[in-house]
């Protein structure tokens, strides 16, 4: 049984909760992060400094960031098929998940703030256009690699489906059009169709 600290409406706290649904890892949660404090205090900061979530307790063992975390889970429960021990395929899948969290989240951050957490009358217009058009580019990406394969990396549903399926879900509940993501769009309804998804992932935005 492990403890995930964290805010069922964080996107990283989400995708914990979705990996361990699927691969029937047994966790209790603490809120904490955003509307529920805790994160700032020090019993928190003395297992996170960062004072962020998700934070996780195996025991006596603590881990946060939110892509170590699934890399650790799928290898502690074996989940060969999400995160398998072949060098080549693991390091595509590892590639995306650094993406997902080094390049298009940054971008993003700046819609998804603008257009969800920030009343109309303060947004600024011009960044939010920018960083979409940004963010567009990027996604086109995803769209290209998957014109050859169901999976971001091939035949097989993996973590690096999962990471960018957080993203996506914001991505077309923000108003993109699945015209200009046809794959995209084909793959992100695959994933909805996962129960765990739906459940964990298929959130209202906040």
């Amino acid at each position: 049984m492990i403890t995930i600290w964290g805010r069922k409406n964080s996107f990283n706290v989400q995708k914990l909760l979705w990996l361990c649904d699927e691969i029937d890892c047994p966790w209790t949660q603490i809120d904490a992060g955003g509307q529920f404090g805790v994160n700032k205090q020090p019993e928190f900061l003395e297992k996170n400094p960062n004072g962020l979530v998700p934070l996780i307790e195996d025991g006596d063992f603590l881990l946060w960031e939110s892509n170590s975390i699934v890399r650790y889970l799928a290898g502690k429960m074996g989940a060969e098929t999400l995160y398998p021990s072949d060098l080549q395929t693991r390091a595509d899948i590892d590639r995306w998940l650094d993406w997902q969290l080094g390049t298009v989240w940054p971008t993003m951050r700046t819609v998804f703030l603008g257009l969800v957490r920030t009343p109309e009358a303060e947004r600024d217009v011009d960044a939010i256009q920018t960083a979409w058009s940004k963010t567009s580019d990027l996604w086109k990406m995803v769209e290209e690699r998957l014109v050859a394969s169901p999976y971001i990396c091939g035949a097989q549903f993996t973590l690096a489906d999962m990471a960018l399926g957080i993203l996506a879900y914001r991505w077309f509940a923000m108003g993109a059009s699945s015209e200009d993501f046809p794959h995209l769009h084909v793959w992100y309804q695959r994933l909805a169709e996962r129960e765990a998804f739906r459940k964990y992932v298929m959130q209202p935005l906040t």
